[in-house]
């Protein structure tokens, strides 16, 4: 049998990343608080939900000391899938807008009467 030395963090490592989780958790907080406008609300909030997500799976489910096959293995799938959520909500914004214009404000929900 092969002993494989067994590497443990220091208490401080993990302190110093529940202090950053805090930090993020307080920062989210205070955008509700302070009444941000919507959209910059929402963007914030989900950024910093993002943030303290990548921490926690980084540090505490040991994703920072795998192998790097393993790690991009985890994290590609969810990034193709923001980037494709992003290309869609742009698309999704322009088709709005070009049935705004050519059928009206109101006139693609009641049939234009053509």
């Amino acid at each position: 049998m092969s002993s494989q030395a067994h590497q443990v963090h220091p208490l401080s490592f993990y302190i110093k990343v529940w202090v950053m989780l805090f930090v993020l958790s307080t920062l989210s907080y205070f955008v509700d608080y302070f009444h941000v406008q919507d959209y910059l609300k929402w963007f914030l909030i989900t950024v910093f939900g993002f943030m303290k997500a990548g921490l926690i799976v980084t540090y505490f489910m040991h994703v920072r000391f795998e192998r790097l096959g393993l790690v991009y293995a985890i994290l590609l799938p969810p990034l193709l899938l923001l980037t494709l959520i992003g290309i869609l909500a742009v698309e999704g914004d322009y088709t709005l807008w070009i049935r705004e214009v050519f059928f009206g404000a109101g006139g693609a929900a009641t049939g234009g009467g053509h």
